[in-house]
């Protein structure tokens, strides 16, 4: 069961949302609070796998909670109405698994939960397009791992290359995916062309 906290100054939007996650069989919405200092106390009480934070709130902001759980166990989701590239920048930093947008359909934040529970991270694609307007969203080590896959390199030879595990190169190449917002292999390596990533 995954187990849920939300962080919402309004209140009826904060009903609805506990409403609608509990109508799925995996989760459980164990705790509410109307701002980010509430949250932080909550998270630090029920321990959940998750929080669903707004931005925008009294007392201490979402990302202001965000930053101070960097270090926790307790995924952060932040769930807002503002499709800012500053915010989203600090979200990032602070090591949010997902930005969602408010006006995404809901089914779609119940799926956004189960893919960050395994790991991955969600961005509302509005901001991956404000936010790398021509910026280079890899790391060194990615942008290298999907340069030997562009030179022909399977995950085995990529790995005895860079001296690493299976596991990891497979993990840098759903990292890849992630942050290119493309569905396979031969998509990131096209991006990363029409973009003129490539060294």
């Amino acid at each position: 069961m995954i187990r849920i906290v939300i962080a919402e100054d309004q209140r009826m939007v904060l009903g609805a949302l506990g409403s609608l996650l509990d109508l799925e069989e995996d989760m459980e919405v164990v705790g509410k609070a109307s701002n980010g200092e509430e949250a932080l106390k909550l998270i630090e009480e029920l321990q959940p796998d998750i929080c669903i934070m707004d931005i925008e709130m009294p007392v201490k902001s979402g990302l202001d909670a965000a930053e101070q759980l960097k270090e926790s166990n307790c995924k952060v989701i932040i769930l807002t109405t503002f499709a800012r590239s500053g915010y989203f920048e600090r979200a990032r930093k602070a090591g949010v698994s997902g930005y969602l947008l408010k006006d995404s359909p809901s089914e779609e934040l119940a799926n956004s939960i189960r893919i960050i529970m395994d790991g991955r991270r969600i961005y509302a694609p509005e901001l991956v397009d404000i936010a790398y307007e021509g910026e280079n969203p890899l790391t060194e080590r990615e942008s290298q791992v999907l340069e030997l896959i562009a030179n022909g390199k399977n995950t085995k030879e990529i790995a005895k290359e860079l001296y690493i595990t299976t596991g990891t190169v497979r993990n840098y190449i759903s990292v890849i995916l992630d942050k290119l917002d493309v569905g396979n292999r031969i998509e990131a390596i096209a991006r990363f062309k029409e973009k003129g990533w490539f060294k």
